[in-house]
């Protein structure tokens, strides 16, 4: 499959007020995250390095020892096996993620 309609990919719920939608490469996986305000994903690590950016909305991000708001516009790397998470403050956020290698756990 070469194309595709983010909306008509059935979505997953990582955690409360999360929804996401994934469409895996061959080597890569890319993730549209919907993130009502308030939520977030917990702190935790993972074996892919990992790209996003801001579309919608803002989040705090904490990368490692750092932490940040990161705004539509803004882009952010987290190397693999960097501990990390994120969540929403003043309102919900909509958040484009690539993974390398594939997100095979996300399957």
């Amino acid at each position: 499959m070469f194309f595709y309609t983010i909306d008509s990919i059935e979505p997953k719920a990582p955690a409360d007020g999360v929804q996401m939608r994934i469409i895996h490469g061959n080597r890569m996986t890319m993730i549209f995250y919907k993130i009502e305000k308030g939520a977030g994903v917990a702190e935790h690590s993972h074996p892919h390095e990992q790209m996003g950016t801001v579309l919608k909305g803002s989040l705090e991000l904490k990368i490692g020892p750092e932490k940040k708001i990161v705004n539509p516009g803004e882009a952010y790397h987290i190397p693999s096996d960097v501990l990390h998470s994120g969540k929403t403050l003043e309102g919900p956020a909509e958040v484009l993620e690539v993974f390398t290698p594939q997100r095979e756990d996300l399957a």
